[in-house]
């Protein structure tokens, strides 16, 4: 099988001729490696936890989650049961973990690893959940950058929780024979 005179590269798609200086790009100075090589053991296992890819269907399902969760909790258990009351700061309080449980939710169900979907979809239903909360609140007042500082907590604890579930998900990683 005769060798390629040209290779293209991943990073920019030069097409730069054969032998290489440093296996690096001469347009855009990429290291381009031999895509054909197999991954070391050691180099797979620093690349079992990290994603990959953002996936525009799982964030339309992690956005369905945690917005069904958010108002379940924070805006249906209030209406059904009158003893809770989760307005204004107690309304916050009871998002982290919310989301927090969303974030494990979505971890524990999807394939692959998705960590930076459902920490997306509760930043974009954090927004309104704080503005709705910051507008009702009456006796469990904060000032309005509590509000953000709360939602940036729930987004940070999203994240937490995806982890949490990718890594039941996967399972405990394999012993190394080092």
């Amino acid at each position: 099988m005769p060798q390629p005179k040209h290779v293209i590269c991943p990073t920019c798609g030069f097409k730069n001729g054969l032998p290489l200086a440093n296996q690096r790009c001469v347009s855009c100075g990429a290291k381009i490696e031999d895509l054909k090589r197999a991954l070391s053991r050691h180099e797979e296992m620093e690349r079992r936890y990290q994603q990959e890819g953002f996936s525009p269907a799982w964030f339309g399902i992690s956005l369905v989650i945690v917005s069904v969760l958010t108002a379940a909790i924070v805006m249906g258990v209030p209406m059904v049961v009158p003893l809770f009351d989760f307005e204004g700061s107690a309304g916050m309080l009871v998002s982290i973990p919310v989301w927090f449980l969303a974030g494990i939710l979505v971890g524990l169900i999807s394939p692959g690893r998705t960590f930076i979907e459902p920490v997306v979809a509760t930043f974009l239903v954090a927004m309104p959940t704080a503005f709705l909360l910051f507008q009702s609140q009456t006796v469990k007042a904060m000032p309005a950058f509590m509000y953000v500082l709360m939602s940036a907590l729930g987004v940070l604890f999203t994240l937490i929780g995806s982890y949490v579930g990718e890594r039941v998900q996967m399972g405990p990683p394999p012993k190394t024979t080092e």
